[in-house]
């Protein structure tokens, strides 16, 4: 089976290209120029991506541990199946050292929030302004905190229909595949009947002939045999020169 119709190989395009643009939103998010809001947004979105890549990887596992069982049922080689493994692994430490530096990070920030509240002092002045500034910033951190939970369900949604859509692939692929074997498992045991019958006549018109070789005298087997000459010449001229 080529590359092109192995299922391998058209979810690992996929889980591929997932990994490149998850990488991609990781660089944007190494970025110290962004803001509290994006950054924070930023990080719910990869750890969404982070944890979408590695279902998809353990999954992609289970597979290569089922036609490790026996590989030449499936066409493969121990060289493939380690070098599928190799991929793998790789792509899980790719996607685990992108989900710790995210979630170091995130939690290094919080840290430094709280160590700026705790040192802040108050200011008995202005606490009432004070007070309404925090409820007015804590309406607008809730709304904006919605806005962004319902945004990255929609994504989630989105990368679901695709992993949807790419096992429904999978699925028709190993249809097609199955459908195909049967076919050619038709094809032999058809062919297998027809050499025995084959067979089997070829026996009988062995058996007459020695039997009336048999029969026949000396000279009636060299005309025989004299027969069979003509009739072979006969029979090349009308199928090789006609």
């Amino acid at each position: 089976m080529s590359s092109a119709q192995d299922p391998f190989y058209i979810v690992k395009e996929e889980i591929q290209d997932s990994i490149e643009k998850l990488q991609s939103s990781f660089h944007k998010w190494e970025d110290l120029r962004l803001d509290g809001d994006e950054r924070a947004h930023l990080t719910k979105e990869i750890l969404a991506g982070c944890e979408s890549i590695q279902w998809q990887v353990v999954e992609l596992e289970k597979t290569i541990s089922v036609a490790a069982r026996d590989p030449s049922w499936y066409g493969l080689t121990e060289v493939e199946l380690e070098k599928r493994r190799r991929w793998t692994s790789t792509a899980r430490t790719q996607v685990s050292n992108v989900k710790n530096a995210v979630v170091a990070g995130r939690d290094n920030l919080n840290a430094s929030a709280t160590r700026r509240e705790l040192m802040r002092l108050p200011d008995s002045n202005q606490s009432d302004r004070s007070n309404q500034y925090i409820a007015r910033n804590n309406d607008d951190f809730i709304s904006s905190e919605s806005d962004r939970q319902l945004l990255l369900i929609k994504q989630q949604d989105e990368e679901l229909d695709e992993l949807s859509a790419s096992v429904e692939r999978i699925g028709g692929v190993g249809l097609t595949i199955h459908e195909e074997l049967l076919s050619q498992e038709r094809i032999l045991d058809e062919l297998g009947t027809e050499m025995d019958s084959t067979s089997n006549r070829l026996d009988f018109v062995q058996k007459k002939v020695a039997m009336v070789m048999k029969k026949t005298s000396v000279k009636g087997q060299i005309m025989m045999i004299f027969f069979l000459i003509v009739l072979f010449i006969i029979l090349f001229v009308l199928v090789f020169l006609t």
